[in-house]
């Protein structure tokens, strides 16, 4: 389970991503997306929700199914298959703070951005071409 966050400024600056940087292994000091393993009992949107506000202490965001990424050798810890979501918030509306395995959280310019663990980069780019289709 991933989360794409996207947020926008005030001054209506170019769009913005939310990362955590990872305070475990794998990828420990590295940033990625928000996110983590589903529990037994609950759905794939409270799992995805649950995970944002555990890790970043973002919550009330919309979000939306994206995609679901099942490459082979994604996660160094076995075969791993995330289902990942999407939203949008405004940044000034929620001041993130690192929580559970997140070392740090900030927020990035979707255009700057630093190399993400796993396959975050790829969920990152169809999340952007997804954004970008929507606002035609």
């Amino acid at each position: 389970m991933d989360c794409v966050i996207f947020g926008l400024d005030a001054d209506g600056a170019a769009p913005k991503v939310l990362l955590i940087e990872r305070g475990r292994e794998p990828f420990k000091g590295r940033w990625a997306l928000p996110g983590g393993f589903v529990e037994m009992e609950e759905t794939l949107e409270a799992a995805a929700a649950r995970e944002l506000a555990e890790e970043t202490g973002v919550s009330g965001v919309a979000l939306t199914q994206l995609h679901t990424f099942g490459a082979p050798g994604r996660d160094p810890r076995g075969r791993v298959v995330s289902v990942v979501y999407y939203g949008w918030t405004k940044t000034s509306e929620h001041a993130a703070r690192a929580a559970t395995d997140a070392a740090k959280v900030e927020w990035f310019a979707v255009d700057r951005t630093p190399p993400l663990a796993f396959d975050h980069d790829e969920i990152l780019k169809l999340a952007l071409q997804r954004l970008r289709n929507e606002r035609r």
